[in-house]
């Protein structure tokens, strides 16, 4: 091998090397943006990691978006680069329909993002859970609520089935529960104060506590929406 290849072959070594630096000294998104997914300032709950949003930015040729997971009590978070985006509530997605975005007249909502800032997401449910009570002695569960139909008319859906949940851990939903009572939506005879109750089993290893909470599985609509989740003496 001459000295000239030699050389040419360390050059591009060197370069390559420093491109690789320059890669490596990016700049990690640094700016949070966080909110909730709200009716009327009341956050939406839903099962965990089942309902996201969409973050396109602007003036990249991207090929994909940014998702972003909406946790159990409605919020939601993402790190990201100073920048504009659109953020998008993909369809099918929560138990609520989508509110037209008075700059953009759809159901886009532009997010001009120069440090780090707080977005609730006004959105229209179809139901929403009220004044929940939840308590748990000698390993029942008893719940009573009301619910309000908030999208009437040509729009709105009847009610499939309402649950009650309990779960070991802080993660409550259909997937985790350890004792669910249901009820069809055609044998609720009212929709203000309906009592809901079910038997935990034992516990291994024992546990003298748990977690519940109230969901309601709308006609047509895949993500339930929850009353808030509350930790249980048992």
């Amino acid at each position: 091998m001459n000295s000239n290849f030699k050389n040419i072959l360390g050059m591009m070594g060197i370069a390559a090397s420093l491109m690789s630096c320059n890669y490596d000294n990016y700049d990690e998104p640094s700016f949070q943006l966080d909110g909730r997914i709200v009716y009327q300032g009341e956050p939406i709950g839903v099962s965990y990691n089942d309902v996201y949003i969409e973050l396109w930015e602007s003036g990249w040729q991207r090929l994909g978006n940014i998702g972003v997971a909406v946790d159990q009590d409605g919020t939601y978070s993402s790190l990201l680069f100073k920048g504009d985006y659109k953020m998008i509530i993909p369809n099918n997605q929560g138990p609520f329909r989508k509110i037209t975005n008075d700059q953009t007249g759809n159901d886009t909502i532009p997010v001009n993002l120069t440090s780090s800032r707080s977005m609730d997401i006004e959105v229209m449910p179809y139901y929403m859970i009220r004044n929940t009570a939840i308590s748990g002695s000698s390993n029942k569960v008893t719940a009573t609520f009301d619910l309000e139909k908030i999208i009437t008319g040509e729009d709105g859906k009847g009610i499939q089935e309402v649950s009650l949940y309990v779960s070991k851990t802080a993660f409550v939903d259909t997937r985790t529960s350890i004792a669910t009572s249901n009820r069809g939506g055609a044998d609720l005879e009212d929709l203000s104060s309906i009592i809901m109750e079910v038997s935990v089993p034992d516990r291994v290893p024992t546990q003298n506590y748990g977690y519940a909470r109230v969901g309601v599985k709308i006609d047509g609509v895949e993500d339930r929406i929850f009353s808030e989740i509350v930790k249980i003496d048992l």
